[in-house]
């Protein structure tokens, strides 16, 4: 089965939508969708044979099916062969061998495991969860054949640690035909000798398996060429399973957000805060919190990455909380600030309107063609003027706004919260794009260049924002209450 996909959004196939595809010629293997007979067993993840209430049939991840990863995987492959020509490397005789490593699991004392977390290009590209696995992409031209490397099935260790999918369960559940043993990718990879390298030798993600099995291929032969600016180009443009997985983790941390705010009262906890707004994002669906969270009272929500959280706060300061959540492997991150007893007193009042009127202007211009960094040139130009008008500065000067506002108006937003870091921010944004939109204004209570009844206040308002060909921008955290009036009231809900 091929398609030419021109851009298109292709529509749903059996129930589930697929990914959105840049230019190519892409043929899948009819083999690759293929219905797949599921282990009677626990595999090393979730899957539909033991967990029907999060997979359907023929997914490898809730949300995302076996055909949407083997997409990525030919997207990659095509990339690869686009480089190489690119570089004057390429002929049609040329073999190219792509390697993702997972990550290792990482104990905190002796056999205390922390939580697992996988590496996300491995991810992306697998759907694979298991730690101490590889991927490997091959072929003459385009290195579209997979091979998956996987743990060995080990009664003793899964007696402690849990089930593995081993080579079977790897198989039926990812759709990838070839899968060995994870002891096996130095011998594959040795049979493979004499092809072009693709892999990211600078910081190994899986530092045992690179030691183990790459080095000696590195060690033998030319400098690799680095996959990871291939794999964030594609992670940047999301798929309408992925926006709709971000949707959910937005609207998670948003109902968490309402419920943390109704909370709130003078002389509360800062990690009274934490635990409501860890529970309630755990509650209503998330994996677990996409990052430690900012939780800051009054002054403290001027130091920017503030997570000690330990502070009460006082009846009559505001709260900045800077969080998210994961869903199954997408993250949210939102920013809301609100007085704790409720109500805004009137500088805060002004300063909060003054950072609210920047970011919806900044939202308005997240449209396609549009960069990151001319929104924050933007947004330095809108801060200036209402610093001017709030008698903060004398002019409404970029170079002012900077020092009150001293980090960037947003950041990529997917798998990672800063997502795909390698991309500049200077590029245009496509469809698909996923973002965030972060202005803010920070008077430390020791600045005498401000009028005194702004000192001590910090005000952050992000959204995460998904860039599209019409209508608009679509905003993951628009539940979230964000006017003076929807904060007042969510506040006023105990």
């Amino acid at each position: 089965m091929s398609w030419n996909l021109n851009r298109l959004l292709l529509t749903p196939c059996s129930s589930v939508v697929l990914a959105r595809v840049s230019t190519l010629n892409i043929s899948v293997k009819p083999g690759g969708l293929k219905p797949q007979q599921y282990p009677p067993r626990y595999l090393g993840q979730p899957s539909p044979f033991t967990h029907p209430h999060l997979l359907k049939h023929g997914e490898v991840t809730p949300g995302l099916t076996q055909l949407e990863y083997e997409l990525r995987r030919l997207k990659l492959a095509s990339l690869v062969e686009a480089q190489a020509e690119r570089l004057g490397q390429a002929a049609p005789s040329d073999s190219h061998v792509v390697v993702l490593l997972s990550h290792p699991t990482r104990y905190m004392t002796n056999d205390i495991p922390y939580p697992f977390h996988q590496n996300q290009d491995f991810l992306y590209l697998t759907g694979v969860l298991e730690a101490d696995s590889a991927l490997v992409l091959h072929g003459t031209g385009r290195p579209d054949q997979a091979i998956l490397f996987v743990p060995r099935r080990d009664p003793a260790r899964e007696l402690w640690d849990g089930a593995r999918s081993g080579k079977d369960g790897a198989a039926a559940l990812t759709g990838i035909e070839r899968v060995h043993c994870t002891e096996e990718l130095g011998l594959v990879l040795r049979s493979l000798k004499g092809s072009s390298l693709w892999y990211d030798s600078s910081k190994p993600s899986h530092p045992q398996l690179h030691q183990t099995h790459l080095r000696p291929l590195l060690e033998a032969g030319p400098t690799p060429r680095a996959v990871r600016p291939l794999t964030q180009t594609l992670r940047a443009l999301k798929s309408p399973a992925e926006v709709a997985l971000m949707q959910e983790a937005g609207r998670i941390t948003a109902q968490a957000f309402m419920k943390t705010m109704a909370m709130t009262r003078g002389g509360v906890d800062e990690a009274l805060i934490f635990a409501k707004f860890d529970f309630e994002n755990r509650v209503h669906g998330a994996n677990f919190l996409a990052y430690p969270p900012v939780i800051a009272g009054g002054n403290r929500a001027n130091t920017l990455h503030y997570i000690n959280n330990n502070q009460l706060i006082k009846d009559g300061e505001m709260v900045l909380l800077d969080g998210g959540c994961e869903y199954f492997g997408y993250v949210s991150d939102i920013t809301r600030t609100w007085p704790v007893n409720g109500r805004f007193s009137g500088p805060q009042a002004e300063l909060y309107e003054a950072v609210l009127e920047v970011q919806l202007a900044c939202l308005s211009m997240c449209s396609p063609g549009v960069s990151l960094d001319h929104i924050y040139s933007s947004m330095l130009s809108l801060l200036g003027a209402q610093l001017r008008r709030l008698g903060v500065a004398k002019a409404s000067a970029s170079e002012v706004a900077r020092h009150y506002c001293p980090h960037h108006v947003g950041h990529y937003l997917g798998m990672d919260v800063h997502d795909t870091p390698e991309l500049s921010r200077s590029r245009a944004l496509q469809p698909g794009m996923a973002i965030t939109i972060e202005p803010g204004l920070y008077i430390a209570e020791d600045d005498r260049r401000a009028p005194e009844r702004f000192r001590g206040l910090g005000v952050r308002i992000e959204d995460d924002v998904v860039v599209r060909d019409t209508g608009g921008p679509l905003i993951l955290s628009a539940d979230a209450p964000k006017t003076l009036a929807d904060v007042e009231r969510a506040c006023a809900q105990r």
